[in-house]
């Protein structure tokens, strides 16, 4: 496969990639034409700020299957257009957590201490003790806008020197930030209190000019803010006019609304404005890790289907993969051959999940479920990313149900789909923690290993049945790798499931309908998700 490197990367990223037997295409700063022709025939794209991916670029890439950023925000990334297309979208959120911490408080440090400026006096051949009168941190008020990781990180840092830390995150939780030790306040009363700001939001509709002049007319006068996060998210025009008033003492950016910064931008005539070229991330440390992190996630996504650190599919944590994998395969399955047997438009998918992957974060699993359970159904391509979007576009109710209670199993995944008016279901588990099974299939208990051919067959509880399935398969030169028989009841309905080395030819499928004592006969493929 082949992967197109477009922005520079660390070089152990690219090694790594090469190492794992990929095709490694480092091209940086394409122009758009040559990057809609370079995109054509690569399988995955790794980016970092620089490159562009539009609509126009995915509907081009003709094989791509995964964009891989290396670092944390994607507004240079048409992540909708991409879950459109199937295509994963991962990010390495936690790589450049402390870098970006750090260079947000050295840049609160050099703003209150008015270090630049201090120092282009000082090399002017001047000794301006006096006009450089700083502000100290201890005991002052930093209010975070967004206490993600990077937002998480800089609170510690504040701690440290002494500072107390307003918060203002809606999806942060009570207990997270009291063990934290912020103190949690809506966004109005942190502009009130706040001595110094710093934002650490994605920017969304919702973000974009959060900081503007309504915003800066409720802060205390002489505030200081920082944003070192994504621009656009403080209004540059509103905060030029609050720095040349003094209404806002001093800002320090290391992100504009537009990159890289325009010289004629205002904002860098003013003396009490501070800045850096987007390099909050650009330490040695953070660059090999968010290189080696991508290069890995991008590896475990083609080798293991895994897809760590994805946007636009639930996300699985480094701790919780290795725990989670043998479920997926299982899900998977289960799904797959569920979508074989049943009958008619499926409505209703309920997942049920018992005992301890009850207790695991099971969103991942359901889409596994999904992917299995859709691709015999559809003909288009369907993948961890855009099953669930199919599902929903096709009106199937999907539901997950957890129980503690798995009966005589450690875990058990429960898929009931309601189709053609009619209710079936296929339960399964794993032996050893890692090896899966089919523990039902609707009213039967049965114990099958999900082989990449089975032959299920309902027959009447009578003597010679397997027999006569048996000679038909061994006159066809047809061998059965497993078999086993489960029945309701002595003399009622029973379900034989073969396991074959190969499919069954039509024919021969036609000869065991035939049979006596046959009710129905299915084969199931489950070789895609193998």
């Amino acid at each position: 496969m082949k992967i197109l490197v477009s922005d520079s990367l660390s070089k152990q990223g690219v090694e790594a990639l090469e190492k794992a037997g990929f095709i490694v295409v480092v091209k940086t700063k394409l122009p758009k034409d040559e990057l809609l022709k370079e995109i054509k025939d690569v399988d995955g794209l790794v980016v970092r700020s620089g490159t562009k991916v539009t609509a126009e670029v995915i509907a081009a890439a003709e094989r791509l299957k995964v964009i891989g950023r290396a670092g944390s925000g994607l507004d240079n990334v048409d992540t909708a257009a991409a879950t459109r297309r199937g295509i994963v979208v991962m990010n390495t959120p936690g790589g450049n957590t402390v870098t970006t911490a750090e260079h947000t408080m050295a840049m609160i440090f050099a703003m209150t201490r008015r270090i630049p400026q201090a120092t282009a006096s000082t090399k002017a051949g001047k000794w301006e003790k006096e006009k450089f009168m700083g502000v100290e941190l201890y005991n002052k008020i930093l209010g975070v806008v967004g206490v993600g990781q990077i937002g998480g990180y800089l609170t510690k840092l504040a701690q440290g020197v002494g500072m107390q830390v307003l918060a203002f995150d809606p999806y942060l939780a009570p207990d997270r930030a009291q063990k934290m030790g912020v103190t949690m306040v809506d966004l109005d009363e942190l502009f009130r209190r706040s001595d110094i700001i710093s934002v650490h939001t994605p920017l969304t509709p919702e973000t974009r000019g959060i900081i503007n002049a309504q915003a800066i007319a409720k802060m205390k006068p002489g505030v200081m803010i920082a944003n070192c996060a994504r621009g656009g998210i403080v209004h540059e025009g509103d905060l030029y006019e609050a720095l040349k008033t003094r209404r806002v003492a001093a800002a320090a950016f290391d992100v504009f609304e537009e990159e890289p910064v325009k010289p004629d931008n205002p904002l860098l005539t003013l003396e009490n404005f501070i800045c850096s070229p987007h390099i909050g991330a650009s330490t040695t440390e953070a660059q090999e890790n968010v290189a080696l992190g991508i290069a890995e996630q991008i590896v475990d996504y083609f080798t293991k289907g895994i897809a760590r650190g994805a946007v636009n599919i639930p996300s699985v944590s480094p701790e919780l993969l290795p725990r989670l994998q043998p479920y997926l395969s299982l899900g998977e399955r289960v799904g797959l051959l569920q979508a074989q047997l049943l009958e008619g438009g499926l409505e209703r998918l309920t997942v049920e999940y018992s005992g301890e992957v009850a207790g695991l974060t099971v969103a991942p699993l359901t889409i596994a479920v999904l992917k299995g359970l859709l691709t015999p159904i559809l003909e288009d391509p369907v993948n961890y990313v855009n099953a669930p979007i199919v599902a929903k576009e096709r009106g199937i109710e999907v539901k997950e149900v957890k129980s503690s209670d798995a009966g005589d199993f450690t875990s058990v995944i429960r898929v009931r789909v309601e189709a053609g008016k009619k209710s079936h279901q296929v339960a399964g588990t794993l032996y050893n923690r890692k090896d899966p099974r089919i523990i039902e299939i609707d009213r039967f208990k049965v114990e099958v290993v999900p082989e990449s051919h089975l032959l299920l067959i309902q027959n009447e509880d009578r003597p010679g049945v397997i027999g006569t399935v048996g000679h038909v398969l061994g006159d066809h030169n047809i061998n059965i790798a497993r078999m086993q028989c489960s029945r309701e009841e002595r003399g009622g309905h029973a379900l034989l499931i073969f396991g074959l080395d190969a499919p069954l030819p039509t024919s021969v499928l036609d000869q065991i309908k035939k049979s006596k004592h046959i009710l129905s006969v299915k084969v199931a493929d489950l070789s895609k998700g193998l």
